[in-house]
Order: C-alpha cells, then sequence, then structure tokens
C-alpha cells in the first residue's frame, strides 16, 4: 500500500508518495504565482491549484508503488476564501491569508461582544470571516452568488471527492468556528452574513471524509484511495513532525515564522495574539504564535543587498557576537503575535557610517529572533512549556542563527536528521490513518534527531538584555488592541 501527502503552499503544490510503512517512495513539485492587484491584496486562481496537483500526479505515476494508492491527505495554507456558486464554479480569485484589505472589518467583528470567546482567537485580517464581510459591501454581486465558502484545503478535497468537506484544524482559522466545541458557531456565521448551509461538513483531518471520484480513479490508475480530512498547514507540520501532546513543540523559519506548542486540552488566551486551533487528531488543539517576516527579512535585506541569503549568512561563521548597537524591527508586513498590528512596520536604528553588511545581517537575525521570543513569552502566558523544540524550515541552513535562537530561546533546537518531515508528511500520514484506521500516535512519531543545538551560556544575559530593548517588550496583552 502507499500513501500521498498533498501540501498545497502559497508558492507552490509539493506532493509526497509514500510506503506502507511511511518511508518517503517518490515526490514531485508544481509552482504557481500569487497575484496582487492592489497594494495589500494577495489572490490566486483555484485553477492553477488543480493543475499543480495534475502535473505532480502525473510524474509520480511513474514511481513504485503509485498502482497500490490507498489514502490521500491535502493540507492547506490556511484562512484563504474560495467562494462557489450553486453549480461548484470558483466566483471570484481566492483571497489569501496574506491579504489585508479586510482589517476594517476584521477590527469591527474582533470588537463584537463574545466573539474572542466563541472561537478561542483574535479576529485577525487575514483570517476568512472578514474577507466574506468585505466582499458583502465591496461585491455585492459576487456575494449574492455564493453557495459555499471553502479554505483553499477543502477545494483539493472537493476536487478529490466531489464533496464540500473539511477539516477541524483548518476550520479554526476562519473566525466562524466554536474552536472548544469543535464545530461551526451559528453566532459567529450569524456575525459574518453566512450561514451554516454555506459551510462544508467537517470532519477530523486523520477521519475518512470521502472517497477518490471514480473519474479521477480511472486517469489516475488506481482503485478505491481513501480521502482523508485533511489538515490546516502547520497542523499538518505537527502530525509530520509527531508533535501531538503536551510539552512537544516546533519552531519553523519559514517565509513567516512559527512558534507551535501541542496541547492536550483546550486553553484559548486571545488577547496574547497566541492562535488556538485545533489539531488534525480528535481531543487535541495547539496554540502557535507567528510572525509575518522571518525568513523573508533575511530575504528582503539580500534583495536589497544584490546578494542570495545563504551568502549574507555564511561570513559570520558559528560563533556568536554580542548584540551590536544596530537593531532590527521585523515588521516588514505587519505583526500578528504580540502586537496584532497589520500597519506596523520595520526599521533599523542603531546605523552608523562603520556598520557593516555583516553588522546588517547579525541585526536581522537578531530582529526576528526576539520576535520568535515574544511568541515563546505568549505561549508561556497560556501555560504552554516546551522542554525543546524541533527546528525546521529554511532558515535552519544557518548554523549562526540556530545557535542564536537557541540561547534567545534558551531551548535546545533538535534538527531532524536528512529526510522527510513537515506538511507534506503530516498529509501523507492522515490519508494513511483515513484508509486504515491506525491510530494516530502510533503514525505520527518524531523524525530522529540528527543534531541539538544547545544554548550558550554565555551570551544568555547580553542576549535577554538586548530582548528587553527590543520594541515593547512583552507584557502579555501591552501590545494587543
Amino acid at each position: 500500500m502507499s500513501y500521498l501527502g498533498i501540501d498545497l503552499g502559497t508558492s507552490g503544490l509539493r506532493a509526497l508518495l509514500t510506503g506502507a510503512d511511511g518511508t518517503p517512495l517518490a515526490s514531485a513539485e508544481r509552482h504557481y504565482e500569487v497575484a496582487h492587484p492592489q497594494s495589500g491584496w494577495s489572490e490566486q486562481d483555484p485553477a492553477d491549484w488543480i493543475a499543480a496537483l495534475e502535473g505532480a500526479v502525473d510524474e509520480l505515476r511513474a514511481a513504485p508503488g503509485w498502482d497500490a494508492l490507498k489514502g490521500i491527505g491535502v493540507a492547506g495554507h490556511m484562512h484563504g476564501a474560495v467562494a462557489l456558486d450553486a453549480s461548484d464554479a470558483v466566483i471570484r480569485p481566492c483571497i489569501l491569508w496574506n491579504d489585508s484589505r479586510s482589517h476594517i472589518e476584521a477590527a469591527a467583528l474582533d470588537a463584537t461582544p463574545g466573539a474572542r470567546e466563541i472561537s478561542g482567537n483574535i479576529v485577525f485580517a487575514g483570517f476568512t470571516a472578514p474577507k466574506l464581510l468585505w466582499m458583502r459591501t465591496h461585491e455585492p454581486g459576487h456575494f449574492a452568488r455564493i453557495a459555499k465558502v471553502l479554505l483553499p484545503a477543502a477545494y483539493l478535497n472537493l476536487y478529490l471527492s466531489g464533496d464540500h468537506v473539511a477539516d477541524m484544524s483548518d476550520s479554526a482559522g476562519t473566525s466562524w468556528f466554536d474552536t472548544g466545541a469543535r464545530d461551526w458557531s451559528d453566532t459567529l456565521l450569524d456575525l459574518g452574513g453566512m450561514s451554516r448551509a454555506q459551510m462544508p461538513r467537517l470532519v477530523e483531518g486523520c477521519a475518512r471524509a470521502g472517497t477518490l471520484r471514480r473519474e479521477l480513479a480511472s486517469k489516475w490508475g488506481v482503485g478505491n484511495v481513501a480521502i482523508a480530512g485533511g489538515a490546516g498547514d502547520n497542523a499538518a507540520a505537527a502530525a509530520g513532525t509527531g508533535v501531538l501532546n503536551e510539552g512537544q513543540g516546533f519552531v519553523s523559519l519559514g517565509t513567516s515564522g512559527v512558534l507551535l506548542a501541542a496541547r492536550g486540552g483546550y486553553a484559548p488566551s486571545p488577547q496574547t495574539a497566541v492562535h488556538s486551533f485545533c489539531h488534525a487528531v480528535p481531543d487535541t488543539w495547539y496554540q502557535m504564535g507567528v510572525m509575518l517576516s522571518c525568513t523573508d527579512s533575511l530575504n528582503w535585506l539580500a534583495r536589497i543587498t544584490g546578494t542570495r541569503p545563504a551568502e549574507l549568512t555564511a561570513p559570520l561563521g558559528e560563533h556568536l557576537a554580542a548584540p551590536g548597537r544596530e537593531r532590527f524591527l521585523p515588521y516588514l508586513s505587519g505583526e500578528r503575535t504580540p502586537h496584532n498590528d497589520a500597519d506596523i512596520r520595520g526599521a533599523f536604528t542603531g546605523i552608523g557610517a562603520d556598520t557593516t553588511r555583516d553588522d546588517l545581517t547579525r541585526a536581522v537575525l537578531t530582529g526576528v529572533s526576539f520576535g520568535l521570543r515574544d511568541s515563546l513569552e505568549a505561549l508561556k502566558s497560556t501555560g504552554a512549556r516546551p522542554a525543546s523544540l524541533l527546528a525546521i524550515g529554511g532558515g535552519t541552513g544557518s548554523r549562526y542563527w540556530l545557535r542564536l535562537l537557541a540561547t534567545v530561546l534558551d531551548l535546545p533546537l533538535h534538527l531532524p536528521k536528512a529526510g522527510e518531515f513537515g506538511a507534506a508528511l503530516g498529509a501523507a500520514r492522515l490519508g494513511r490513518i483515513a484508509a486504515t484506521g491506525e491510530s494516530p500516535t502510533e503514525i505520527m512519531t518524531p523524525p530522529l534527531t540528527g543534531e541539538v543545538i544547545e544554548p550558550v551560556t554565555g551570551m544568555t544575559e547580553a542576549l535577554n538584555a538586548a530582548y528587553a530593548r527590543f520594541g515593547p517588550a512583552y507584557s502579555g496583552v501591552k501590545s494587543i488592541q
């Protein structure tokens, strides 16, 4: 038997085929563009996702084990709004997670009594509900045609199974969801101008949501294939890294930065701007802090200096330098945790005639690390206490950054051995459980650790002092509107 994990990302789709024992057999990637019709807008045509999926499957069909495919799971970027009419035709391009046009609607909805209490979260501009309120005001013709609203992963589920079905982890990021009850909230739907009839059917992420459509099964050369409920991208990454239990967590150094902790129960704390979402397995939740410009900050510096990110970090070596006078605030696209400010922007301070490119690079890495420390402090205020963190994402290629981050967080960072982990593997695991009924705890195990990066104790005091001077120091609720 084999299982397919689909990771629907913002810039591309990755499909991973695994064997009966979870071993990766083959993978394929396809890429697509993001449109920015106006400043602060971010959209995609869902047809591009289908084309990417079909292209990836065409490549994988030649892989050993493809004809034994038994389960498929989809992980997707969260919060996007795919509006469908009564014939399931896409009404307009999907408004993505990093689109800020609905910040006014989000603020109004967030200020409504009970909204945070039901959803367990602030209503961020990137969430789904305010996008539909924006459509109601600015695109009333489109809004009037809406029969269903699907998240990106659920749209792929529709293509695969022919059914409108979504999982709990993805749905928790809509601001229409009662995260504690793991169900749509009629109150929040009414506040958002929507109805339960316009929502997809809900299942747990590892449950069987349907079966691969007969037409696709014939086209792809496979038999009866289970479609899992799937997951939002971070819940899938947690499934792929085995982060299921209290005390486990990971830090992801990607375009955005995520510090995620699995929770044994539901303990929302919206005033901290921590996200409290359902996990992809039953009776489990997770919390995470999110910063919007993580490796994106380093990419920006590389772009304006005419170099590549690896060329910026390589001269730093591995030895940590004491914090310099140069300081970087990593808010190039606004910020979520803990500031909840779509308008905040970044800055360099302390620059002098003697400032070098290496000084700027260190300042960027330090500023991003302090931003992630903000998320850790916010998580701690909710009772989360990870003893260590798995470190994943493209930023882990910098040894200097890893040692700096371990020291700033004062936590050991575990680097997985080379191999598959993360959202695509997590999605494949969900597909496997949906097909076989196996226990999630038996399948969703952590990867083998290749190396542990320990905090540099001699630098802790200096970095703690620098963190205390970093913008408005985290105070639990100080920065939250």
